[in-house]
Parts: structure tokens; sequence; C-alpha cells
């Protein structure tokens, strides 16, 4: 495997570079005002989506912020908004986390739906709100002006609407706006009745693994990669929750030198972090090298459905081209066997946003950010890696209150996620 160069572009061709993206999308717009607004966008939705670059994208030689480059831009823009925005307004205090009671609850709500990533409540980060019948719930977390959902409501779709409003009302009680993040289609129409706005965000890959083989041409590609690291010495295997314990130590391991190698932080609440309780309730995808493991990947799995997500991934850089190839696929293969439906891979950021002289500035920004910032993020190779497994693609959306576009709720998104702005500085 093969890492990326880093980039750290002059501030002047930086400048010269997004003034001209501004002056082709908004010609008669003022270049300042677009220019501040794609800057800020840009550094947001590197940071946000910046775990599935580390993840995915080493193997495909993609650019990423230098750390001297990332840090100014992150401190001058994000740090700078985020202390405006306290100095402007006090926010109301509420608590944080989740009872044991409420969680226990939620997990046996769990086990009758079909979304596997709805498992993300195990963290145990997340406050929730039942429906008033108890079968429903939204797991959220607050930061800054914005009390933030994480994806669809998990339970029947008949009481979505009733815990949406709930919701809505909850957040206005506390002084805060409703922020709905990486919700599906099949939420708009209640999000609209909410008097709530959507803003297009990628792209999710779903495998349908009844489908999914890797005979004929077109996975020739795919099936040298995965005979090549099978040749050169690397196995795979799927441990069940009951044997992980006993390797959560080497896991550690693997994860620490992760983390290490790409300057990161653990991040949270959309995406799993390193904890032994956590790790050891799932399923761990494992490659092997000499006996050594050196990657491995967490499993969620909603039965109920037949829908599987992959979930905390990590391995040790530098070991092989076709490790991240091998594990993907072969968690397909297992995952088919065992009668699973689909796979869900997450989001191609800012993939599919409609584009043209009349589409919404959101989208015309995003547009942007995804087709000019290869030297931050290399958007493009995210969809690239996911395509190649050849998924069904579903949109994803931000949904937020209130008019103009969402850079505050998302730097409040951002925000959360990275674990404020050290964590954010960290990558």
């Amino acid at each position: 495997m093969i890492a990326p160069t880093t980039f750290a572009a002059p501030p002047s061709r930086l400048a010269a570079h997004i003034a001209d993206l501004a002056h082709r999308v908004r010609p008669g717009s003022s270049i300042f005002g677009f220019t501040s607004l794609l800057a800020v966008a840009s550094v947001l939705f590197v940071y946000l989506f910046m775990e599935e670059a580390l993840l995915a994208l080493r193997l495909w030689r993609a650019p990423v912020i230098g750390e001297t480059a990332g840090a100014t831009i992150s401190f001058t823009l994000i740090a700078g908004a985020w202390a405006g925005r306290r100095f402007v307004r006090p926010l109301r205090r509420r608590r944080s986390g989740v009872s044991a009671m409420d969680l226990e609850k939620a997990v046996e709500i769990l086990r009758a739906q079909g979304n596997a990533s709805a498992g993300l409540v195990r963290l145990g980060d997340k406050q929730l709100l039942f429906s008033e019948a108890g079968d429903a719930f939204i797991m959220f977390g607050t930061r800054g002006q914005s009390q933030i959902a994480l994806f669809d409501p998990v339970g029947p779709k008949e009481a979505w609407h009733d815990l949406v409003l709930k919701f809505v009302a909850d957040a206005k009680r506390h002084g805060r706006r409703a922020v709905f993040y990486q919700v599906s289609p099949d939420f708009l129409p209640i999000a609209v009745e909410a008097g709530l706005k959507p803003y297009k965000l990628g792209e999710q890959a779903n495998v349908d693994l009844r489908k999914f083989s890797l005979q004929g041409g077109e996975w020739l590609k795919l099936r040298r990669s995965i005979n090549r690291a099978e040749r050169d010495g690397l196995d795979f295997s799927l441990l069940p929750p009951e044997q992980v314990p006993a390797i959560l130590d080497e896991l550690r391991g693997v994860s620490d030198a992760w983390l290490s190698a790409h300057n990161a932080a653990e991040k949270g609440f959309s995406l799993g972090t390193f904890r032994d309780a956590y790790v050891a309730a799932q399923s761990v995808a494992v490659i092997r090298m000499e006996g050594r493991i050196v990657a491995f990947a967490s499993i969620m799995t909603a039965p109920a459905g037949g829908d599987a997500f992959i979930d905390l991934m990590r391995h040790v850089p530098g070991t092989h081209r076709g490790m991240m190839d091998l594990l993907f696929v072969k968690i397909m293969e297992r995952l088919k066997a065992d009668g699973f439906l689909t796979l869900n891979m997450g989001m191609a950021p800012l993939a599919g946003l409609p584009n043209g002289d009349y589409a919404p500035l959101w989208n015309q920004i995003g547009r942007q950010v995804f087709e000019h910032g290869e030297r931050f993020y290399n958007f493009r190779g995210v969809l690239a890696f996911k395509s190649k497994f050849d998924p069904k693609w579903e949109s994803r959306y931000l949904v937020v209150g209130g008019s103009g576009l969402p850079l505050a709720s998302l730097l409040d998104v951002t925000m959360l996620i990275g674990g404020g702005i050290k964590g954010i500085l960290r990558r």
C-alpha cells in the first residue's frame, strides 16, 4: 500500500483558484462573498468526511490536506466561526449521554428494524428521544446552536411523523435549531411538513449481496487484486463476538498504529470508536499476515432486514495495496453466505449533486468542491473506490430549519463528530 503525497497549496495559488471558481459559478455575484462561502464549505466538507479518505483512499494515492495547511485553514475558519457564534449567543445547557435504561430500550427496538447502521446508538454518546408509544427513537447530539439527529428515526415508519415533530419542538424549547444528518429520501416528505429544508450531502453505496459475484470480465481487475493479496500471504477470517475479547489487545495495537500514522484523534457520533465493550459486542473481520493482525473491521448487522454495515475499520499503514480490496470482498462473500441481503458501505460525499445554471447555490458550491477539491480530498476517488463493488446509490441529506445556506449547522455537525476544535485539528 502506498501512502499519497500531501499537498499544501501556496496561499496565492489557492486564492486564485477559488476566485476563478467563483467567477465561473456566479459571474454576477460578489467574488469575495462567494469565495468566502466556497472556502468555508470546502473546509467543513473536507473535515466532515476526512475519515472516509483515511480509511479507503490511501489505496488511491489520494492527496490530503498537509498538516500545516490543514491546521491553518481549520483554525482560521472553524475556530473563528465557533468563537464568534459563542460570543453572539449564549446557549442553554442540557445533559449529555444516555441512561442505561434508555439505551437498553433502544437496543430492543433495534432488533425489530432493518437498518444496521442504527447500531451506532450502542456507542452511548448520543441522547435519545422516544415516540409516545415507545416503539421508535431518534438518536441525537447537541453542539453550538444545533440539536443534531443522526439518520432517519429508528422504528416503524408510522411513528416517524409525530416523533419528528416532537424532536423539532424539543430543539426549539432548548433554544436550538433542529438538524437531521444523513437522512434518506423516505424522510423528506416529513421534513418538508415540519418546515425543514433538505440539502443533499452525497450518495450512500448499498451493495446487493444477492447479486454480488466476482464472476465475469468486469470483475477481472478486482479478482487480480484479491488473488495477489492472498498469494502474498494475507489471510481473512470473520470472528463472532464471543471470540473478539481474546484479540482486543492486538486490535487496539492496529488501531493505535492507524491513528498515530494519520495524526488522527478518535471521532464519534456518526463514526464508531475503539472502546473495548463496543468492539467486543460485534463480529470482527480481520486480515492477518504471517499470523499477525494487520487490518480489521467491525460489522453491524440487522437480521430483521438482512442489512449489514461496516463500522469501525483500521489497518496498519503500508502493509499491502490489495489489503482493503481483500477485506471488503471477503466480508461481502461471507455475509452473502450467511443470508444477508445488503451491505451499507457508507457515503460518497458530494456525489450526484444536480448542477446547472438554475441549480441551488448549495448544489453549485458542492459541485465545485467535488470537482476541484482534489488537492485537499479526493472526492472522486471515494466514489471510484466504492463504485467498483457495483453498489446501488441512494441520496443522503442534511435537513435543517431556517433560511439561507446551512453552514452554521454543518459547522456544528463537524464539531460534534470531531470532538471539538482539538479533535478536528488532529483530523
